[in-house]
């Protein structure tokens, strides 16, 4: 089959290998239909993420219809055309009972996963997401072997087309728990750190929930214009406001919002500091989306970060999180909890995720659907392909 292969920081290539097959008996095997480029695949794309290996296969973001299933599937059969999480989780363990589908305890047993020094035990696997992650195959590919499949694959009507429900797979449910998390509803103010894909889709959930004031801060003119016209957010843009949070602060009588959302995480561009920091591996994050959010959120707010985190961080001010009363909320998304009714507010027309779709290409163009949209070219938003 063909899949996308990691080559190396800033390299990817499609290549020839072989199939799937089944291995265990809640195995199926996936026919891809659609599948897209997440902006935590660029973290992979720009060498950031440990544990990967030249060959891997790429991808979290995917859908398709069952060619196959194990013995013991019994959720879904062939001929069923499903969504698929990118989180991997077994259902039965003591987080997955909780619905913390991305704490699983059981699914993530590749090599690069043992208990760390603190005896704390590694995450839940992920598709496509390095060693660290279970090293399992990825889904920008023609066929993918989908474990647990009897916890996560989701069956959408053939009345919604693959676009609509795509990104049921990851970031539609990411920026949804990001809004929960943040505890906003009608009648809030919400800031929003970053306007990519996931921001985007916080700002469609966040009106589906009556939150009435979002701020959406980025420093790409083009991605808060669209904000603006798809999700009615005040744009602030971060290349032509030195203090973001400081607007925020002058429009809400110096309170500041009832929540933030950091979805931007470890690759905000920070001080030349924390520059030098980062490259010599002395930090693994800029401070400053964080830094940001915690001075544009009111006291006893909250601050929602989906957005992906590594390491030490360079300048979290804890004293001022701790003066201000506010309550931090973060983590991978527990996707398999949020998919149905999701795919019911899709379906009633509440939301429409689609919509930020740019582009559109064949697996074949995988490794130019990365450089557009790593590098932003041609007002890219968001890829999607099919295989």
């Amino acid at each position: 089959m063909k899949s996308l292969t990691y080559q190396g920081a800033h390299s990817v290539s499609v290549e020839r290998v072989p199939d799937p097959g089944i291995v265990a008996p809640d195995d199926m095997i996936l026919r891809v239909t659609a599948t897209a480029i997440c902006g935590s695949d660029l973290h992979i794309f720009h060498g950031r993420i440990p544990g990967m290996q030249h060959g891997d296969i790429l991808g979290h973001e995917f859908m398709g219809i069952v060619e196959e299933v194990g013995t013991g599937v019994r959720q879904v059969k062939a001929g069923d055309r499903v969504v698929v999480p990118f989180v991997i989780a077994c259902g039965t363990c003591f987080h997955c009972r909780l619905n913390e589908y991305a704490a699983c305890e059981t699914s993530n047993s590749g090599p690069g996963a043992s208990i760390n020094h603190k005896g704390i035990k590694p995450p839940a696997a992920l598709f496509g997401y390095s060693h660290l992650y279970g090293g399992v195959a990825g889904g920008q590919a023609e066929l993918v072997r989908v474990p647990k499949a009897n916890v996560g694959p989701l069956v959408v009507p053939d009345v919604l087309h693959d676009e609509q429900v795509l990104f049921l797979s990851d970031i539609l449910p990411t920026g949804y728990q990001a809004v929960v998390n943040a505890g906003v509803g009608p009648g809030a103010t919400l800031a929003i750190f970053g306007a990519g894909p996931v921001g985007c889709m916080a700002a469609a959930c966040a009106r589906m929930l009556g939150v009435e004031t979002i701020f959406m801060i980025d420093h790409h003119p083009c991605r808060l214009a669209f904000a603006q016209a798809a999700y009615g957010v005040l744009p602030i843009d971060f290349a032509g406001t030195e203090d973001p949070a400081g607007a925020i602060l002058e429009a809400t009588a110096g309170r500041g919002v009832d929540a933030s959302i950091d979805a931007v995480g470890f690759e905000a561009k920070g001080s030349t500091t924390e520059t030098v920091l980062t490259a010599l591996k002395l930090e693994g994050s800029s401070g400053k989306a964080l830094r940001q959010c915690i001075a544009a959120t009111r006291r006893c707010g909250t601050v929602s970060v989906p957005g992906v985190y590594a390491g030490f961080i360079h300048g979290f001010l804890f004293g001022d999180a701790f003066d201000k009363g506010l309550t931090f909320r973060m983590g991978q998304t527990h996707v398999q909890a949020h998919m149905p009714s999701l795919l019911r507010a899709i379906g009633e027309g509440r939301l429409a995720p689609e919509a930020i779709i740019t582009h559109r290409m064949t697996l074949d163009d995988a490794a130019k659907g990365y450089e557009l949209f790593d590098e932003r070219l041609e007002d890219c938003r968001k890829v999607v392909m099919v295989p």
